[in-house]
């Protein structure tokens, strides 16, 4: 894994130096440059593959095509074979087959790419520079153009060393962070910096840009599924995993898997082991608060696949004490407190590896979240008259104990009714997973927010039912926006690779082909998955209750961080900036603190955008 950077047009190599340097924990082993008239190309890199000849940037024979990229590319080998004789390679690495790939089949290569990835082609030919990111964004890319440069990035703080980077806040931008608790890509905090949207390459030339997908997302009609019976499907279910875990265990140095106790990851590591001659290492985090404790699963998973298991136990302090660590290097807001023990995790890991497997996208393809459950219970709710769920409402709303544990009976029931009046299914959906609803953001920055995004997803939704639809809104949004960036950053700034089996496309395909009661059943996802890893993991695993990777944010802010808190919002604070409504603000922390409601992503999402406006403004 690794780091790049660059740009054309004005600037120097000691800018480029600047802003590779930045990436330094991204690629902490060696870093690489291209330099020839207007074209800067810079390389940090994390050894992981051709560990001798696979430096950066890299060419064809010729030189005419240079290459700096960050990513892993799993199917290189076959691609490599596919090419044939016609070229010449000179390393054993995954970059020179991209470089050759894309002399043979120019920018269609990246279709034909399994893996993660952030590129950036300069074709000396052609005079064209090309960036391009993977299929579901687990790879970041950054961008910013104006008529005497374009630069590009892994990180928004690679590019400020550029003297043409202007620090302005996008205040659409920021309303998109409070309601989703990240921004969405194409946009970034700043104006004119964006972001390249997965599954999209770009193409600058004579100045130019234009952005173009080259994949989407597709289902097929549920009533129409080549795998209506569960038999069949549970055979190319387990063939398909095991395919995808196989191509990702490929790494000339040391390799573990995370394990949290759950079904996704002891998934990833079942099959890690089946594919192994010697015992995987498997590693963990516990909490000493019970309610965001499952290491003793991830201890039972690991002893029954005979892996070595690597764990430790976390206090609260010890995870607030990350704070600053933590969101000093966080160049854009983000407001999922899991980044926190994701940080934690990650560090213990590169203690013994280099790569680490994870279960991500396991809950969104399979309809793992308690979202997918509150729909199916909303439709019940909604036939209720008026006045019926306007009463239960009230009575819910005022007489719940409010409860600062993780994911408490309160806050699950005030986050339903907080998207009951919501117009459809993806509105709804993302006002229970929000910080702040719409009516919220205009309240806080005294604004009328857009949020063309739910509209967006909407109209280019591929879905054909309403869980299809669900499904794609989550690995657009949720996923791709946040919980990839939340596992890319914290692990990059550990210098560990992560990579995600149930990313494979073709894994993703055939899961998005499967019938939905073969996902979702009796308010319960995971339906083909729990039957396939109960012989392998245990039912007592697959079967028990979702716990989630959180850190008590509400104890944090009405205890701990309750001072710094009050200092970051204060009213004076608050009336220098121009940014909040002050008197909002008050509002909802006398609220939390008076335990009347509780208002911890709210505030955590407040606190997060403070301390990213310390650092970086």
């Amino acid at each position: 894994m690794c780091g790049i950077a660059g740009f054309i047009g004005q600037g120097d190599k000691d800018i480029l130096e600047k802003m590779t340097n930045t990436l330094n924990r991204r690629g902490p082993d060696a870093s690489g440059f291209f330099i020839k008239d207007d074209v800067f190309l810079g390389h940090r890199r994390l050894s992981i593959i051709d560990l001798q000849t696979g430096g950066q940037p890299m060419f064809n024979e010729d030189k005419t095509i240079a290459i700096v990229f960050n990513g892993e590319i799993y199917n290189f080998q076959n691609l490599k074979k596919e090419l044939g004789n016609g070229h010449h390679f000179k390393t054993n690495s995954d970059t020179e087959v991209i470089i050759h790939g894309y002399e043979e089949w120019g920018e269609s290569i990246f279709e034909k790419l399994e893996g993660m990835f952030a590129l950036a082609i300069w074709d000396s030919k052609e005079k064209k520079l090309i960036l391009a990111r993977d299929k579901f964004g687990e790879k970041p890319l950054y961008y910013f153009h104006n008529p005497l440069c374009f630069a590009f990035a892994s990180e928004l703080k690679a590019l400020m060393p550029h003297p043409l980077f202007k620090k302005e806040i996008d205040f659409s931008s920021l309303s998109k962070y409070f309601f989703f608790e990240y921004i969405p890509s194409p946009r970034t905090i700043f104006k004119n910096i964006r972001k390249l949207e997965p599954a999209s390459f770009l193409i600058l030339k004579n100045n130019r840009v234009e952005t173009r997908p080259y994949w989407q997302i597709k289902f097929g009609n549920p009533k129409n599924s080549t795998f209506k019976n569960e038999k069949p499907a549970l055979k190319e279910l387990e063939n398909q995993i095991n395919q995808a875990v196989k191509e990702r265990l490929i790494s000339d140095v040391p390799l573990g898997v995370f394990l949290s106790g759950g079904i996704d990851s002891g998934t990833i590591a079942y099959f890690a082991q089946k594919n192994s001659l010697k015992p995987i290492k498997t590693f963990s985090i516990g909490f000493e608060e019970k309610s965001f404790d499952e290491s003793k699963w991830a201890r039972l998973v690991s002893k029954r696949l005979g892996a070595e298991h690597c764990e430790k136990i976390f206090s609260q302090k010890e995870m607030y004490e990350l704070i600053p660590e933590v969101f000093s290097q966080l160049d854009e807001p983000l407001a999922d407190a899991s980044i926190l023990p994701t940080y934690l995790l990650s560090k213990m890991t590169k203690e013994k590896v280099t790569v680490a497997l994870g279960g991500d996208g396991g809950d969104e393809f399979w309809m793992g979240y308690p979202t997918f459950a509150a729909h199916k219970i909303f439709s019940l709710f909604n036939i209720l008259p008026n006045i019926i769920k306007k009463d239960l409402s009230k009575f819910l709303a005022s007489f719940l104990p409010i409860s600062h544990k993780n994911f408490s009976l309160d806050f699950k029931i005030n986050k339903f009714l907080d998207g009951a009046g919501a117009k459809d299914d993806i509105l709804r959906n993302q006002i229970w997973l929000s910080a702040f609803s719409p009516e919220e953001v205009s309240q806080l920055l005294n604004i009328h927010p857009r949020f063309e995004e739910i509209e967006k997803i909407k109209k280019d939704n591929t879905g054909n039912s309403k869980w299809q639809k669900l499904i794609y809104a989550y690995a657009k949004h949720y996923m791709a926006e946040d919980i990839l960036v939340k596992v890319d950053r914290a692990s990059m700034m550990n210098s560990l690779e992560v990579r995600s089996p149930f990313l494979d496309h073709k894994l993703v395909n055939f899961i998005n082909n499967l019938p939905d009661n073969l996902k979702f059943r009796n308010l319960s996802g995971k339906y083909l998955l729990k039957k396939l890893m109960a012989k392998h993991i245990g039912k007592d695993i697959v079967y028990r209750k979702k716990k989630g990777f959180g850190a008590p944010t509400a104890e944090w802010l009405a205890g701990d961080l309750k001072n710094e808190l009050k200092e970051l919002l204060s009213e004076e604070k608050i009336k220098k900036q121009g940014i909040f409504n002050c008197a909002y603000v008050q509002k909802i922390m006398k609220e939390h603190f008076e335990k009347r409601r509780n208002h911890r992503q709210k505030l955590w999402s407040l606190f997060v955008f403070q301390k990213w406006y310390e650092r970086w403004m």
